[in-house]
């Protein structure tokens, strides 16, 4: 066997999925992807609506998936989107400025690898963090907002069940003009009558 089949079997065996899908598995970070974390941040195609208007060093990338070192509630959870068939990380996605008082966060999500965009990965992934928000953090309310160009963000939310709240104008600066954002929000109660 070759040394970069060792390799990619190595890190293969360093996988371990959190939440179990049908097509994906979300799984934490791993210090050998912070590269490729780093290449998808900076990425000018991905991260045009993501809104990473600072280029990340892997330095960066490191500190900011590095585990918590004080106690108590972090204010976001990451995890990586894993194909289970390709066997390789494609995104991240996740739940940031989490109030744990009040129980509510936003949701967030970046396919990184082009490859897989159009292919519903979004839509599977989406719907497994809700289910890990509702029905293990114990969330109320998970938010999103999504910049009114960026369709494919929006369709999903809608297919996955988000209800529109409201257009923010001119929320977002990109490519040298201002963007309405369409603002999205799911209920728990509405997630368990869903069920």
């Amino acid at each position: 066997m070759s040394e970069d089949n060792n390799k990619k079997n190595e890190k293969e065996e360093n996988v371990f999925p959190f939440i179990k899908g049908e097509n994906l598995d979300l799984v934490p970070s791993h210090p050998d992807w912070n590269e490729l974390y780093c290449k998808w941040s900076n990425d000018p195609e991905v991260r045009v609506f993501a809104r990473n208007v600072m280029p990340n060093t892997i330095e960066d990338t490191k500190k900011w998936l590095k585990p918590r070192e004080e106690k108590g509630a972090p204010d976001h959870i990451v995890m990586t989107i894993w194909h289970k068939q390709n066997k390789k990380p494609i995104g991240v996605i996740g739940l940031g400025d989490i109030n744990w008082f009040n129980r509510w966060a936003n949701a967030f999500i970046q396919i990184g690898d082009k490859d897989y965009w159009k292919k519903g990965i979004a839509t599977e992934a989406t719907e497994m963090l809700l289910k890990y928000a509702f029905e293990e953090v114990n969330l109320n309310k998970v938010s999103g907002g999504v910049i009114v160009e960026n369709i494919g963000s929006w369709k999903v939310a809608e297919k996955v069940g988000f209800k529109f709240e409201a257009t923010l104008k001119n929320e977002f600066y990109v490519n040298g003009k201002y963007h309405d954002v369409k603002r999205y929000c799911y209920l728990r109660e509405d997630w368990f009558k869903a069920q």
